[in-house]
């Protein structure tokens, strides 16, 4: 019985007149259109009436005529479907909604103040706990700097044990024996002694320079008088590590609050936001954000779709929040906000004084960044999203943002070894990769170490998969279990088809293609559904699937150097009996040298993971053989 046609005049009288969000789809059932409404039944009949053609602008037109059914969801209220819509939006990313293409997430430094010996810890998720958050940062690096800092110079604890629960039962860690931390562990420092270096820490971090700077300096020049010029050298570079850290955030008010002032800067269907981050009264960082756009709309709209996808995703929301232009449905916005914040949330325009010499400043930097970076983003674009468009549409699969690419290499079949690398919207993602070391092949089999490879990829992503949904914990979500939207495998009709039985064994279907090399070694086309296809060697598709090959050559061929390297090394601590390969590398990431090694005292020796009294004495005793040493009562 053939399907019955959607009849949008009929469907439109069953609307409701309840909240809710609707969802526009086109013929092939793609959903272009996420929106929300106070009555569903008010709102959706306005886009098919003649009389609001001319008011609803070029986009909106071109999306109603594309439109061949809709769906809703009813809420139970305006601020519900404001966070649906949103979700939705995240999710499908439709065609017609004002999107935020940049997808970032930012460091804080979280200082665990509810713990009775608390740590300094990177995290990007902020949860409702005891502890304290600082930032957001818009540089890791900065972030790895402070705590380093405040690392050396307070002595705090570095470790993840439960203080003071666990204290004595295991060996104080190398910290400790470097000077960089009095071993609350072990008991060796008072909760109160310990909470005043950390407290000072927090000043620090809070804006407050002048005492750590005071005290690096004196240290510094101490160090000088007594000739100690390697120390001095030391309190040196520390200072200017502080120094540094300290003008990263200029004085911007006197009002010590968290805010974030938005501007937006457009040009046709391109427009630039900028972010100024001020956390305590100081400008710690700012950042800005590329968003496509409608031809009609207006930096209202811009910023109205800005900050609802924005603070969707970021962990912190300050008290305030500074736009350029007013924003509609600005009360339920803030509403939203609020119940994510746990507070009061302010949307404002600011109209005179400071504030709004604020929002101007981010104003002139947006138009900056826009008129400097256009070209260069476009071409970027090309590079990436228009290749994968390009390799799309040659191949006719529908849309693609993940692509993954296999390659095998050995030297005669000796240390056989498979790589993976993964490319996300054009752009590669090195967190996705993966390294497989061949178990089950023996010998040159290219095609039977590429049946493993890829087998054992899938079956663990299955496996992944399984215990998410048993679990229903997103944290839980592994690397594997995410799967591509392409296969492209190195090589031509042999390599597509060991694919192709490996994903029919496990009941998968995804497209799998063949970059095939000319006598030259040359990429020339991509086999493809039993047909070599031919690709303008001109054209960036073609560069991007030259670049992923190269990429899974290049990371295959890197990691079987590795294990060659590795069995070619030979260590002196090889020859200690009873120090395997998980001793040998902790003994070399705690010291430098093999010297160090040799000179280190039983106790040292002792402190280093992993190590426990009859390996460090195994060691000990390597080099001092000679010297008749008695380390019993040591």
């Amino acid at each position: 019985m053939p399907e019955e046609k959607f009849d949008i005049k009929e469907e439109l009288k069953k609307l409701p007149a309840s909240p809710g969000v609707y969802l526009m789809r086109d013929a092939r059932d793609e959903i272009i259109y996420v929106g929300k409404a106070l009555s569903l039944k008010n709102r959706v009949p306005q886009y098919f009436q003649s009389s609001r053609v001319q008011r609803r602008g070029p986009k909106i037109e071109q999306m109603v005529e594309r439109i061949d059914r809709f769906e809703y969801i009813v809420t139970d209220s305006e601020l519900e479907a404001l966070v649906l819509e949103n979700n939705l939006i995240k999710e499908h990313r439709p065609r017609y909604n004002t999107m935020l293409t940049d997808d970032k997430t930012y460091p804080f430094i979280k200082a665990t103040v509810g713990e009775a010996f608390p740590r300094l810890i990177v995290t990007r998720k902020m949860a409702k706990d005891r502890s304290k958050y600082f930032g957001p940062y818009t540089s890791a690096y900065a972030v790895k700097e402070t705590i380093d800092l405040m690392r050396k110079m307070y002595r705090i604890r570095t470790c993840n044990r439960k203080l003071p629960e666990q204290t004595g039962l295991e060996r104080p860690c190398l910290n400790y024996h470097i000077g960089q931390c009095e071993a609350p562990c072990q008991g060796y420092i008072s909760q109160e002694a310990y909470r005043q270096n950390f407290d000072q820490a927090l000043s620090f971090l809070g804006g407050n320079y002048t005492p750590l700077l005071k005290l690096l300096e004196q240290n510094m020049k101490q160090a000088a008088e007594k000739l100690d010029f390697e120390e001095a050298a030391s309190w040196r570079d520390l200072l200017e590590n502080a120094r540094q850290i300290a003008q990263r955030q200029k004085i911007t008010s006197g009002d010590g609050e968290d805010k974030d002032v938005l501007a937006a800067a457009m040009d046709g269907t391109d427009a630039i936001v900028q972010v100024f981050f001020i956390r305590d009264g100081k400008l710690i960082g700012r950042d800005h954000f590329w968003v496509k756009t409608g031809i009609s709309e207006t930096k209202g709209d811009v910023l109205g779709s800005f900050v609802k996808q924005f603070y969707s995703g970021t962990p912190f929301i300050p008290k305030e929040i500074f736009l350029e232009e007013e924003i509609e449905e600005r009360e339920s916005i803030e509403a939203w906000l609020s119940s994510r914040r746990g507070g009061r949330v302010h949307v404002r325009v600011p109209r005179r004084g400071t504030k709004e010499k604020l929002v101007e400043m981010a104003s002139q930097n947006a138009s900056i960044i826009l008129r400097q970076d256009r070209e260069r983003i476009r071409r970027e674009e090309g590079r990436t999203i228009g290749a994968v468009k390009e390799i799309e549409q040659l191949l006719d699969t529908g849309p693609i943002s993940r692509m993954e690419a296999f390659d095998i290499s050995h030297i005669s079949g000796y240390e056989t070894v498979g790589s993976m690398v993964v490319f996300e919207k054009g752009k590669p993602r090195r967190t996705d990769y993966r390294k497989f070391r061949i178990r089950s092949v023996s010998g040159p089999d290219d095609y039977a170490s590429m049946e493993e490879v890829l087998t054992r990829r899938f079956t663990h992503g299955l496996d992944e998969q399984k215990k998410l949904e048993e679990s229903a914990l997103e944290s839980e979500m592994g690397r594997f279990s995410t799967f591509p939207d392409l296969i492209m495998m190195d090589g031509g009709k042999g390599q597509v088809n060991v694919a192709e039985s490996v994903l029919e064994k496990l009941g998968l279907s995804i497209p799998v293609c063949g970059m095939v090399k000319d006598d030259f070694h040359r990429t020339r086309g991509l086999y493809f559904r039993n047909v070599e296809l031919p690709i303008d060697t001109r054209s960036e598709g073609f560069k991007l699937i030259t670049r992923i090959q190269d990429e899974a050559h290049r990371f295959a061929i890197e990691y079987h150097r590795s294990l060659r390297t590795k069995q070619q090394v030979h260590s002196v601590l090889d020859d200690i009996p009873g120090i395997g390969p998980s001793r040998r590398k902790a003994l070399m990431r705690a010291f430098p040298s093999i010297e160090e090694i040799s000179r280190a005292s039983l106790e040292t020796l002792k402190a280093v993971p992993s190590m426990n009294a009859a390996s460090a004495a195994a060691v000990y005793d390597f080099f001092h053989k000679d010297t008749g040493a008695d380390h019993s009562d040591q």
